[in-house]
């Protein structure tokens, strides 16, 4: 399904690094190693997901790590309003009609402001889909047909 707007906001763009999926058990430990990428302020794409069940790690990856890692990041622009709905249901579904597996994650910043009500840091409020590498161009081709506009990273 096309994307609901002609917004820039809905417009997509591929992030150009490697990305790694990882699940882990709940009784394990954090090691120290992901404990310090946390710390780190390098710019790089991490996520840490944990439910009574699982943790799931997806990060963008570097080194020899890429020649293991299996996913590539389609990014929707944003910000996007945390009220929109249906989004990643219209992405997801010429994806699925091309068999094309996804791992969805979304992003949401608390809004600061200062006292004069001027934001103190950027909204960047969006979702992210992996796809496995070797489907990135696939995913493009479809999401291309189906409406969808890539942009290029800024």
């Amino acid at each position: 399904m096309p994307p609901q707007s002609t917004s820039e906001a809905l417009h997509l763009e591929v992030l150009p690094g490697i990305f790694s999926v990882t699940q882990l058990s709940v009784n394990d430990a954090l090691s120290d190693a992901l404990i310090e990428k946390l710390r780190k302020s390098d710019g790089k794409f991490m996520s840490i997901t944990r439910t009574d069940e699982e943790v799931s790690v997806v990060e963008e990856v570097t080194g020899e790590e890429e020649a293991v890692a299996e996913w590539k990041c389609i990014k929707i622009r944003g910000p996007m309003d945390f009220g929109l709905t249906g989004i990643l249901h219209d992405l997801s579904t010429p994806l699925k009609a091309a068999e094309i597996s996804i791992f969805a994650l979304s992003t949401w910043y608390v809004v600061v402001q200062d006292q004069r009500g001027l934001l103190l840091r950027p909204i960047r409020n969006t979702d992210y889909v992996l796809v496995k590498k070797d489907k990135t161009e696939d995913a493009v081709r479809v999401l291309s047909k189906d409406g969808w506009h890539f942009a290029t990273k800024n």
